[in-house]
Order: structure tokens, then C-alpha cells, then sequence
């Protein structure tokens, strides 16, 4: 049985070369890049090359990049810093941001007392660009917290458009970036954003390593205590080998920008039109609009099917999810589309195919071949 991994959006396959780079640095560079001696030289060495091009495919000083455990470390330092040292008295985000955003504002809520304004989401899944801007009428001290690409539905956010609104009101704003990185291109010399974050294992490097562009002389301070590791804001002798995984994985993603994202684009049409023609009344939640390697469908089945369908996906050899995948395993419905969805809609199942440029259109054909049968 052929596997089918359609399951991008929620982690990706490692790139060879990059599962060669990070061998070679286990085995040649494992000193510590602490140490003074040679092998702690050599490995400093591989990881401050590995900053230099993260920095470089990004338009920005090495010294603005801070290597952390993932995309969740870097969404709650940013936000906690802000609250605690920043004095930010409010962040303004949405309902349907990734948990690591809205988990950690709930808890700052209760800490610190710090006040949480949603902005509105339209039908869609896009923000209410109007809705932000009354509220930053509101001059408190505040950060916006706003998801370049929603990691369920795929719906895009105009990071110009905001980063303009938030200059206009002289707020930060904090984009998690997790699902765009290393498959759109990000200039943040033209595109200010303050805080940027990210993580390998989403475009085809390891899990587990992850890193925030933090805009110089934003005055964050570090949520881990201990050693001087990362300009003193993130504690800890860093994972040298997932680290240049990392910045091998970002090089190579930017290099085969163009060709991956033509080949994926066109297996996402390839996939609408299979599923308007093959499985009749299907809707595409957010519309086709959105990011090019995601789509969340609306599938024209009972709400009896909603439970066992990714059970019986998974016995033909298909992955897929129906939201993220650190809540994939809850009963609960996605928190982000209950916010776009009507009560009917939402108790029916909707599945999120995410896409790579290992995908192929036999891939697709399997899927629909497997949900026809479920009818």
C-alpha cells in the first residue's frame, strides 16, 4: 500500500541534504560552541555561518536572529517579554490564531493582568483590517499579535498592510510565521515587522529547533535563565547539528522557491477541481484564495462520518488532519473555524490537505478515490 503524506502543514519529510549536513556536524563538530579550544571554535563557527544565512535570506543582521526550541518558545517569549519588560498593557490578536499565541495571552491575562482585544474575522478567515484599526484608537500601550499564513485554513494576512497600521499607531506587532517561512519570500527590511518567528521542521528541516528575529534594540529580555548563549536572551548550549539542519533547510527551500511553489500551485488546482467534480457540494473553508500548499475542505458528508474519517484515511495509508496538529488528536472542534463556520457546517467534517513539493497528482487521485468510497 502506497503511503500518502498530505500532512505538510503540520510537519515536513527532511531534506537529504539537510539530514547530510546535520550528520556531519554531529560527527565532525560536537564540541561545545561555548568551549574555547578547537572543537568548541569549530562548532561556534557552524553555528554563527548558519545565523549569518538565516539572517541573509531574511534582509537581516545576523545579530537579530535568536535561536530557540521551536515556533511555541519563540510565541511565548515574545509575548511575555513584552508584557513584563516592555510594559505592554494589551495584545491585540484574533480567535483564530495558533495556540501558542492564544494560550499564552490567556495566561498573561492572569499574570499581569494585561487586557486581550480580538479583532474581528470575516466569513472567510481573514482579518478585519477596518475593526483593527478602531481598535488602536485606543491608545494603551499595546503589541499586535497576527499569523502571516493561518495554519488551518491557509487564509494570508497583508503583513505590509499592518505592519503600515501599526507604525501609524506606534504599536508593536509580532507575526508567527511558522507556515509561510521558507515558502514565500520575507524582506523584513521592507516588511518592518518587530518580532518574526519560526520553525525548521515546517519547511523540511528538524524538529525542534526554531528561531525569532527579534528587530535590534527592541529591549526583549530573555524568559530562560542560566548561561550567555544568544546575545544573553535564550539560555542553553544550542543544538549546533539542528541548527545548520535549519539554516541548510532555509537555503535550499529559498533556492527551489520558484520551481517547488509552481509544482505545489498546480497540484492544489489539480486537487479543487478533483474534488468539485468527484465529490459534489464540497467547500473549500477560507475559498481557494488562500496559501498555496493548503486547503481546508468542507466535505459533502453526514455529521456521523465527522469522528471516523481520518481513522479510515489513516487504514489506507493517507495522512491528513482536520486542524493542527498539536490539537489533532482533541474531540473539540477547530477553534478556527468556529469562527467561520455556522453551527451545521462546523458538526460536519472538514479535512486540511497540506501539500510539499514531493506530492504528486497520484497522491490526489488516491485521496479522492479513498473519500468516494466514504460517501
Amino acid at each position: 500500500m502506497k503511503k500518502v503524506y498530505l500532512d505538510n502543514a503540520s510537519t515536513t519529510a527532511i531534506r537529504p541534504e539537510v539530514i547530510d549536513t546535520m550528520v556531519a556536524v554531529m560527527a565532525q563538530d560536537y564540541g561545545n560552541p561555548s568551549s574555547t579550544h578547537g572543537l568548541g571554535r569549530n562548532a561556534k563557527s557552524a553555528l554563527e555561518l548558519s545565523r549569518k544565512a538565516i539572517a541573509k535570506e531574511l534582509n537581516v543582521s545576523a545579530q537579530e536572529i535568536i535561536f530557540t526550541s521551536g515556533g511555541t518558545e519563540a510565541d511565548n517569549w515574545v509575548l511575555r517579554s513584552a508584557v513584563k519588560d516592555l510594559g505592554v498593557k494589551r495584545i491585540i490578536t484574533t480567535k483564530i490564531e495558533h495556540h501558542a499565541v492564544l494560550h499564552s495571552a490567556m495566561l498573561l491575562e492572569k499574570e499581569f493582568g494585561v487586557e486581550i482585544d480580538y479583532v474581528n474575522v470575516k466569513k472567510d478567515g481573514s482579518v478585519d483590517y477596518t475593526n483593527l484599526v478602531e481598535k488602536l484608537a485606543n491608545p494603551i500601550k499595546s503589541i499586535v499579535s497576527l499569523m502571516h499564513v493561518n495554519n488551518e485554513t491557509g487564509t494570508v494576512l497583508d503583513l505590509d498592510r499592518v505592519v503600515q497600521i501599526c507604525k501609524e499607531h506606534s504599536v508593536l506587532f509580532h507575526s508567527d510565521t511558522v507556515q509561510s517561512m521558507g515558502k514565500t519570500r520575507l524582506d523584513l527590511q521592507k516588511t518592518a515587522v518587530d518580532f518574526v518567528i519560526a520553525s525548521a521542521h515546517k519547511f523540511h528541516g528538524p524538529k525542534g529547533v526554531g528561531f525569532a528575529y527579534v528587530k535590534k534594540n527592541s529591549g526583549l529580555q530573555p524568559m530562560l535563565h542560566g548561561g550567555e548563549q544568544e546575545k544573553g536572551l535564550r539560555a542553553g548550549t544550542e543544538a549546533v547539528h539542528q541548527i545548520v539542519g535549519m539554516a541548510k533547510a532555509l537555503t535550499v527551500s529559498y533556492e527551489k522557491l520558484e520551481e517547488e511553489r509552481n509544482h505545489i500551485q498546480e497540484l492544489k488546482r489539480y486537487l479543487i477541481a478533483q474534488l468539485n467534480e468527484k465529490l459534489v457540494g464540497s467547500k473549500i473553508n477560507g475559498g481557494e484564495a488562500g496559501f498555496y500548499n493548503i486547503v481546508n475542505v468542507l466535505l459533502p458528508f453526514s455529521k456521523d462520518k465527522t469522528s471516523m474519517i481520518l481513522f479510515h484515511l489513516d487504514m489506507k495509508g493517507i495522512a491528513v488532519s482536520r486542524g493542527s496538529a498539536c490539537q489533532s488528536g482533541s474531540i473539540k472542534p477547530s477553534h478556527v473555524l468556529a469562527e467561520m463556520l455556522s453551527e451545521e457546517d462546523l458538526s460536519k467534517p472538514s479535512i486540511r490537505i497540506s501539500l510539499s513539493h514531493y506530492n504528486t497528482k497520484e497522491d490526489i487521485d488516491i485521496l479522492i478515490a479513498a473519500l468516494e468510497a466514504m460517501k
